[in-house]
């Protein structure tokens, strides 16, 4: 959707999981569709048209590096993801990623992944992904850029990869955006739940008891400290309106409303996502997973204009 944000045109696509296919396919129609690991890309007859490209994007699942996930302890290990896949090891996604683009030798290519890569021991898997880049014909700069800057109503900080072909001369790529700050109650201003959506954002009596106890933009846990004695639900986060989100997840519980004990519904993260109003998504908790787990298309937008304007135009 960034891509296309940018004025790009998206050619193909490809994924695992055969739900984010259909809502792929449902809303950016794509030429071409590949429903098969990134690995199977590489044992089959491709479209003529992938070679060479423009760009090729791929964003490993990054819940391996991730700052709130189990990191080392998951890394070189099988895992499957909740739609019951083949197992991967997801650590390895991202040379599969490279051996594509060995493959396919696009213009630029393009990596998305979390700010757990530049932290701790990741650095060292970091380290690997630019050499591998380097040895496949690739000058790659590692940027970390934040939502709030790119048009986004959420404070979401995101490493990207960006890497030319090292026989195409330019200069270094220079990606700083600088897009005026939009606050979450700013992005929400007109959204009116229907009743539908109000029976689906009730929470527990817990929750709003919790809620109660939290000032607007911290986490309940100091709460849950003073009323229950010990620490616990710290993911859960009271929004303030007057600043941009939090970093939204694919746990819809995990973000409360400023002025009301209650989550948030699809329409409303898909504006704290800035996914377009008409995304649509087979039903509520799919649809907030799903945003919960992707980069917000207006941030794909800012580095896509910068890779146009300075590396292919």
């Amino acid at each position: 959707m960034g891509y296309k944000l940018a004025g790009a045109n998206v050619l193909g696509a490809n994924d695992i999981d055969p739900e984010m296919a259909w809502h792929y396919q449902q809303n950016l129609k794509p030429e071409l569709y590949y429903l098969c690991p990134i690995k199977e890309l590489l044992n089959q007859k491709l479209d003529d048209r992938l070679y060479n490209l423009d760009i090729l994007d791929g964003s490993p699942p990054c819940s391996s590096f991730s700052m709130a996930g189990k990191r080392e302890r998951d890394w070189s290990k099988e895992k499957k993801f909740r739609e019951g896949q083949a197992k991967q090891v997801l650590s390895d996604l991202f040379f599969d990623y490279l051996d594509l683009v060995k493959e396919l030798k696009p213009k630029v290519a393009i990596a998305e992944n979390v700010k757990g890569m530049l932290i701790g021991n990741a650095k060292g898997y970091t380290k690997l992904v630019i050499k591998r880049f380097e040895e496949i014909g690739y000058r790659v700069q590692v940027f970390l850029i934040n939502g709030k800057n790119c048009g986004v109503p959420q404070a979401r900080q995101r490493v990207f990869f960006c890497a030319i072909r090292s026989d195409l001369y330019k200069k270094k790529l220079i990606l700083q955006p600088k897009e005026p700050i939009i606050t979450a109650g700013e992005a929400l201003q007109d959204i009116v739940l229907n009743k539908e959506e109000q029976k689906y954002c009730a929470v527990s009596g817990k929750f709003t008891t919790l809620w109660k106890a939290t000032l607007p933009g911290n986490n309940f846990e100091k709460a849950h400290v003073k009323l229950y004695g010990r620490p616990s639900w710290f993911t859960n986060v009271r929004m303030h309106s007057g600043k941009p989100a939090s970093t939204l997840t694919a746990t819809d519980h995990d973000h409360a409303h400023w002025s009301e004990p209650r989550i948030f519904c699809f329409r409303e993260r898909k504006r704290l996502q800035s996914f377009p109003d008409d995304y649509v998504a087979k039903k509520e908790t799919l649809g907030n997973y799903l945003v919960g787990m992707s980069v917000p298309p207006k941030m794909t937008e800012q580095v896509a204009k910068a890779v146009i304007n300075q590396w292919l135009s």
